[in-house]
């Protein structure tokens, strides 16, 4: 007994020993690092600002009294994939509206990672959306082989600025692409517009149609990362739009779009399923992703922000669910804008608290990649073919060329410019109710800790690593990036 007793108090000892060893080392990860403060605030001229640098200094047990946000680089979730925003055609033409000068500064201050936030995603609609000048599709009436397929349209102004976004990111965009509708005569209402539905007997030209789209991009020297089946299956738009229950859309990527892409060697194209809101997000994985003949073809699920307007909120938590229960698949935020546009309201601020908010709920709940909607919109929230005006981060006014930044342009750009693809998700843990917080590992070592604060208070705070604290000051209504290098 006297050994044992002796044998369990020795291992208790280098328990503790291997413990506290452990705690020196992950103190000395940040022992002797500066943490650089970026910073955007509400009455002020604070823009992506490195507003300071600090140290960190030894912190044991915090008090009560000590706000902190406490971050744990040991504990690793996702992968970020990317973080961006779609090319329409409704952001296309109004760039070609632009002086040479302006579109150079657009291109640059969205995918340049040193003088811009790094843009590192895209989407882009095939054929027409609301955000067109009017509908189109790339085929002629009732051509079923679709020998007829053309993307000359795109080749006018869609095309050019995606060329212009990837050269300017690096050479490297990753792109999907979204369809908002069959052609008219694919469909039960034969219109592209209100709905309507697929007919059965358009399932497979239709498949084949996805196809003709990537090669006829990548022939043109843009790489198709992925695809989403359909832009919000369960909304009857005035818009292009059609309906999909969750089995028609398991049954169509089942029987139809899987087996197309893998036959035409484009297997490894990342294909989205559901590509609508949080609100029926777990129903729609879950049938899809709990047939293992559908979900073999799936690589993720997309979902918009929308159902906040429909009075229910966000509903976050459902992107929670599906990351706990299928964790093999990806999460994608695929779309989200402020609806409604009125260009004396683009100075806003809470445009980009909602933004913040969102894109910090979505990361914290599994979310690989984020995507906004229109990156560039003119003065009238268009060009849009059914009056849907919406707002986006940059306006242009094409009557004078000047160009609108909104706060929500500074508040992605906390998230795009700092967090690179590649960074991995680590705990960030806040201790006031006033903070939302997320925080990421990049490839190169550097932590990235996004803190939100859109409250009216200015409120000093510590940022703790393993018994290492920073002391910073957070503004009302503000956003910061903690960079620790």
């Amino acid at each position: 007994m006297k050994n044992l007793f002796l044998f369990s108090g020795l291992s208790f000892i280098l328990a503790i020993t291997a413990g506290t060893v452990g705690a020196q080392n992950n103190t000395a990860s940040v022992k002797g690092k500066k943490v650089i403060v970026y910073t955007t605030a509400d009455n002020t001229q604070l823009r992506l600002t490195a507003s300071d640098t600090v140290g960190f200094k030894p912190l044991g047990q915090p008090l009560e009294t000590q706000p902190c946000i406490f971050v744990d680089p040991l504990r690793k979730f996702q992968t970020l994939v990317g973080i961006g925003g779609a090319i329409t055609d409704a952001s296309a033409e109004t760039y070609a509206k632009l002086s040479k000068e302006k579109q150079k500064e657009i291109i640059q201050k969205y995918y340049d990672p040193k003088y811009g936030i790094g843009y590192s995603l895209a989407r882009t609609n095939i054929h027409s959306c609301d955000f067109s000048s009017g509908s189109y599709t790339y085929v002629d009436e009732n051509d079923a082989s679709l020998k007829s397929f053309s993307i000359a349209h795109d080749r006018q102004f869609r095309i050019p600025m995606i060329k212009q976004a990837i050269a300017q990111a690096g050479g490297k965009l990753t792109l999907y692409a979204s369809p908002w509708s069959p052609p008219a005569w694919m469909k039960d209402n034969n219109n592209m517009l209100k709905g309507g539905k697929l007919l059965p007997k358009y399932y497979q030209s239709w498949a084949n149609y996805y196809v003709k789209f990537i090669k006829a991009y990548e022939a043109e020297g843009i790489p198709v990362w992925g695809l989403t089946v359909q832009n919000e299956p369960m909304a009857i738009q005035t818009w292009e739009s059609c309906i999909y229950t969750a089995e028609e859309e398991r049954d169509f990527v089942k029987k139809y779009l899987g087996p197309t892409l893998q036959k035409s060697g484009m297997a490894s194209k990342k294909l989205i399923a559901w590509d609508h809101n949080r609100d029926l997000l777990y129903q729609r994985a879950s049938t899809i992703l709990s047939d293992p003949e559908a979900a073999k073809y799936i690589w993720g699920i997309g979902f918009h922000w929308y159902e906040s307007w429909t009075g229910g909120g966000n509903i976050y938590d459902n992107v929670r669910r599906v990351y706990e229960s299928y964790p093999g698949k990806s999460l994608v935020f695929t779309e989200g804008c402020a609806e409604s546009f009125k260009f004396a309201d683009i100075n806003n601020w809470k445009w980009g608290e909602k933004y913040g908010t969102s894109m910090i709920n979505d990361f914290n709940n599994g979310t690989v990649a984020w995507t906004d909607w229109n990156i560039l919109l003119d003065e009238t929230g268009g060009p849009n073919h059914v009056g849907n005006f919406c707002f986006a981060p940059v306006h242009a006014d094409t009557r004078t060329g000047e160009l609108y930044y909104l706060s929500s342009y500074y508040y992605i750009g906390h998230f795009s410019k700092f967090i690179r693809p590649g960074a991995k998700r680590i705990v960030s843990s806040a201790s006031r109710g006033q903070f939302l917080t997320t925080a990421f590992v990049n490839p190169d070592g550097k932590i990235a800790v996004v803190v939100m604060n859109a409250s009216n208070d200015q409120i000093p705070y510590r940022l703790w690593i393993a018994g290492q604290a920073a002391e910073i000051v957070s503004l009302p209504h503000s956003i910061q990036t903690l960079v620790v290098e």
